[in-house]
């Protein structure tokens, strides 16, 4: 139990290290952090219960999980707030993804009337209506995508300027993605670990002690292959979305992610070397 312990304190390091960077970043204290961990604590611990049948878990069986006293459960009134939007549920992001596919298959559709005339001919508000069932304005969609700097309005007429939703000029969208794609990444990887049902697809190709260079022409080709990738699963889930039953309950993500680094000057020093590896998957 003891190696229990240590194996995922270790592991749960390494996965806060760089959330905690993004913390010092913005400006997050220690006290921010600490009532941060104490509720997510206390709201996974109500959850753990709950699988096991426990409708309302006690103060007690709550302190004894989570090891807060029990003054500290009883502190906690109501649930996390979240200050993000939820990104799978972005008409911009969805009126974006199906203008991506129609690019695809035409590249015409890259620059598109605002609006046209008859229902079905092509047009940036047609696409908008489909892309949010109806139930937002084309116009405040399309004010949104200018805003991310991922479109541009000219002319009466609307253009793609980017291949990807990355709204990289706007940190509160940024940050949404953040917390969601790397939630559910490790959401993945955190059933695999604990033997949950259906194994969940998780891997990694790796290597260390290769030029910068080369680490950035594997980026590339990644970005290539993910393109491809992106578009076929972005029509398969349009058209799992549009044969589901009204009020399907399920959800799906898939992601992709390259990362890689100068290792000439560690950013956590170690008191020794671990044993160099060259490649390896998983």
């Amino acid at each position: 139990m003891e190696n229990q312990l240590d194996w995922a304190l270790a592991a749960c390091a390494r996965i806060l290290r760089p959330m905690v960077r993004l913390a010092l970043a913005m400006g997050v204290k220690h006290p921010h952090l600490e009532v941060l961990l104490r509720d997510v604590l206390l709201e996974e611990a109500v959850r753990s219960w709950r699988r096991q049948g426990v409708a309302k878990p006690n103060i007690s069986q709550l302190s004894v999980t989570t090891g807060l006293n029990r003054k500290a459960v009883t502190a906690k009134v109501r649930d996390t707030a979240d200050a993000l939007p939820h990104t799978e549920l972005s008409a911009a992001a969805k009126t974006f993804t199906l203008w991506l596919q129609m690019v695809s298959e035409n590249q015409a559709f890259q620059r598109l009337p605002i609006t046209a005339e008859g229902e079905d001919a092509p047009s940036f508000e047609t696409v908008a209506r489909l892309g949010s069932r109806g139930n937002v304005h084309h116009r405040t969609i399309l004010d949104e995508l200018v805003r991310l700097n991922m479109v541009a309005e000219q002319d009466g007429c609307a253009e793609l300027k980017v291949d990807g939703f990355v709204p990289a000029d706007d940190l509160r969208s940024m940050l949404a993605f953040l917390g969601d794609n790397g939630r559910d990444h490790l959401l993945a990887a955190v059933s695999n670990t604990l033997g949950e049902q259906p194994r969940l697809l998780e891997r990694a190709v790796y290597a260390r002690g290769l030029s910068l260079e080369d680490c950035e022409k594997i980026h590339q080709l990644v970005r290539e292959r993910w393109s491809t990738l992106h578009l076929e699963l972005t029509g398969e889930m349009t058209r799992a979305v549009n044969r589901a039953p009204s009020g399907g309950k399920g959800r799906i993500r898939v992601g992709i992610y390259t990362y890689y680094e100068d290792e000439s000057t560690p950013a956590v020093p170690t008191a020794a070397a671990a044993p160099r590896r060259k490649e390896g998957t998983r």
